[in-house]
This record gives C-alpha cells, sequence and structure tokens, in this order.
C-alpha cells in the first residue's frame, strides 16, 4: 500500500555541480525537493520507488545499487542509487540520477530503493495499472515521482511559448497540491506532449498507486524560471 510521496521536477540543474553559478537561482526549489524526500522517511516505508521519465535506452526497471552520472552535461560526478548493491552495466537515466542525488543528499537509509524509468508517451490506463503494481508490492510502498510541467511558458522555454501552457501547469499544480486522483488521471496526453511535460505518466502511475490510500498532499513549490513548470509536493 502506499504510504507516502514526494514529488520533485527532474532538471539536472538542481544538482549545484551541474548549474555552476545559476545554483543561487535554484536553492529555493532544492530546498523544498529536500523537504519532500523527508517525508518519505518519516512514513517508514519497506520499499522505495524511484519513478522518472526515460528514453528507450533507460525505461524499466533499475535495481539498488545502479549508478548513473552527470558527465554528459559536463560535471565529473555520479551518484548511486540507494545503498551499494550488485552493479548493473545500465546507467540510470537523467531524471532518476537526479532522484538518486537527492536521496543521497538525505542520507537514504531507511528502505530498499529501486527506480524505474517510465516512457513520457506511456497511456494513462497502462500508467495507472502501473502504479497499482507498484502499491501492491510491499505493504508500506513510498514513491519519489520525478518529473516536469510544461516546457513552454515563455519564448525563450525549450518549447518556446505557447499560451494553453500556464493553465495546463496551474491545474497539474493543484491537482498535485490537493492529491487528487481524478484530476491527475485526466490529464490530457496529447496536451501534455504538445507541451513537452515530462511529468505526465509518472503522475498518473501516481495516481493509481494512491488508489484508496487516503493521502493527503500539500504543494511545497510551484514555479518556472526557465520557462519550465516545476512543482514540488509531498502526500502522506
Amino acid at each position: 500500500m502506499l504510504v507516502a510521496a514526494a514529488l520533485c521536477p527532474c532538471p539536472p540543474l538542481l544538482v549545484p555541480a551541474v548549474a555552476a553559478g545559476a545554483a543561487p537561482e535554484l536553492a529555493a526549489l532544492r530546498a523544498a525537493c529536500l523537504d519532500a524526500t523527508g517525508v518519505l522517511a518519516a512514513a517508514r516505508p519497506d520499499r522505495l520507488v524511484v519513478l522518472g521519465p526515460a528514453d528507450e535506452a533507460g525505461r524499466g526497471p533499475h535495481p539498488q545499487g545502479a549508478r548513473g552520472s552527470f558527465r554528459g552535461f559536463g560535471v565529473d560526478l555520479d551518484v548511486r542509487l540507494g545503498a551499494a548493491g550488485t552493479t548493473p552495466e545500465r546507467e540510470l537515466p537523467p531524471s532518476l540520477s537526479v532522484g538518486a542525488w537527492l536521496l543521497s543528499r538525505t542520507d537514504w537509509a531507511d528502505a530498499p530503493v529501486d527506480a524505474l524509468g517510465v516512457a513520457e508517451s506511456l497511456p494513462r490506463d497502462q500508467a495507472r495499472s502501473a502504479g497499482r503494481e507498484i502499491a501492491a508490492s510491499a505493504p508500506r510502498v513510498a514513491l519519489l515521482v520525478m518529473g516536469d510541467g510544461s516546457a513552454c511558458r515563455t519564448v525563450k522555454a525549450p518549447g518556446y511559448f505557447d499560451e494553453r501552457a500556464e493553465a495546463f501547469d496551474t491545474a497539474t499544480a493543484r491537482a498535485l497540491g490537493t492529491a487528487d486522483l481524478d484530476a491527475l488521471t485526466a490529464l490530457d496526453e496529447e496536451l501534455a506532449a504538445a507541451l513537452q511535460v515530462s511529468g505526465r505518466a509518472g503522475w498518473q502511475v501516481l495516481a493509481g498507486a494512491a488508489e484508496g490510500a487516503d493521502l493527503r498532499g500539500r504543494l511545497l513549490r510551484d514555479e518556472a524560471p526557465y520557462g519550465v513548470g516545476y512543482f514540488v509536493a509531498a502526500w502522506s
């Protein structure tokens, strides 16, 4: 059963070494993410699963001990998912590497942790089904869900400006902050794809996992510093 969830954005710029001189700009967002992950430890889960968007090479399960790297972003920095384990050949995708980095800041040792790379195009029904399976995998399950909102909030955003982006992000922030499972399930897949939303599938996995859990949400951060919607929320 799902007992807690933390929802965080996944730009590598969250990692100060990657952000370099721009690190102070995301200090409040970074602090909110660490606050959200603290909720996971307080829930005393038997299993923690980190979810994040991934390309084809990074999709599917990643075991505890999996390694990630920020070398592709010009930084000589590696991360590991949870405690030491058998190191697989496959690296964590960037979103899960950011998740692993966040957990390393909290010295996570409260429960076994593994990860799941999710296709951004995963249909909502399959996402909800995956969430139910995760929730049933242990008596007490926690989720760290990585994903961004629209990338079309300004003309300088990665996806340029789209007038629909702000309304989509506003509705998403409200749903995440209130743990509104119906609203998350109803997020439009085609619109999310058009707005380059990386978190939609992961949020719908969460909605499936949270069925019957009666969790309450709290929105800790909602901003778009680079024209991309970043949300931080905690469910418990």
